[in-house]
């Protein structure tokens, strides 16, 4: 018989969730700003590729033209998502979820392994785990990304007044730089992170929705897992 298995914290759900339209206002706004002065692009030996971002982009979801209008959203919204960030990693150390999401010795190797699953190429299933060894991977490294976002911001925000910030990161076309690179990595990790929440089924979206999977009987929760996976090595 199936039972119902607590997977993820009250908390856990609304940091998740808040930084959804947290970030949705963020690249927005971040496009309106970007418009202004989008120098871009992709090139292959003196030649453009591909130029972030063609004017169709801007006039199909009106982009252009709002510069004071993004940066208003934008910096106002900076500080619900540094604050988010923090309050989520400070529940994580106080409440010990970072054991579940902190990469450790056996990440790599089982970061492989559900690669080579999502790929078919592995048919024995992954051992139960609340975050894989990819997930630890991705997670762990978009919160690293959140304070990267968050420093080269402050850096191109203020490069006078955290003039020894912006120096730190290159210079402020350094920073400006990288602060677009990571809002790309944003897009790219959303658009894995939805493949695979529809891959994984409704089970594992309905845990991050109201608390709880449905888990067959004699499976061990996932702390005897996780328990039971370091005492194996």
């Amino acid at each position: 018989m199936p039972r119902l298995e607590r997977k993820h914290s009250p908390a856990t759900r609304f940091f998740h969730w808040a930084n959804v339209p947290i970030l949705a206002v963020m690249i927005w706004s971040g496009l309106l700003i970007y418009w202004a002065n989008d120098v871009y692009a992709i090139r292959f030996r003196g030649t453009v590729v591909f130029h972030f971002f063609p004017d169709w982009f801007y006039k199909t979801f009106s982009l252009g033209r709002h510069l004071g209008e993004g940066m208003a959203w934008h910096f106002a919204f900076m500080w619900l998502f540094a604050l988010n960030g923090v309050l989520y990693v400070l529940y994580t150390l106080i409440s010990g979820e970072w054991r579940y999401l902190v990469p450790n010795r056996r990440t790599f190797a089982e970061a492989f392994q559900v690669v080579l699953h999502d790929l078919g190429i592995r048919k024995t299933p992954l051992p139960r785990r609340k975050f894989n060894g990819a997930q630890r991977l991705a997670y762990t490294g978009v919160i690293a990304m959140g304070l990267g976002s968050l420093l080269t911001g402050l850096a191109i925000y203020k490069p006078v007044q955290l003039g020894w910030l912006t120096r730190l990161l290159g210079g402020y076309e350094a920073a400006r730089l990288e602060h677009f690179i990571l809002t790309l990595g944003y897009v790219a990790f959303f658009l894995i992170h939805i493949a695979q929440v529809i891959r994984a089924g409704w089970n594992n979206f309905r845990a991050m929705v109201i608390g709880v999977e449905l888990a067959v009987d004699g499976e061990p929760t996932y702390e005897q897992a996780e328990r039971a996976g370091i005492a194996a090595k």
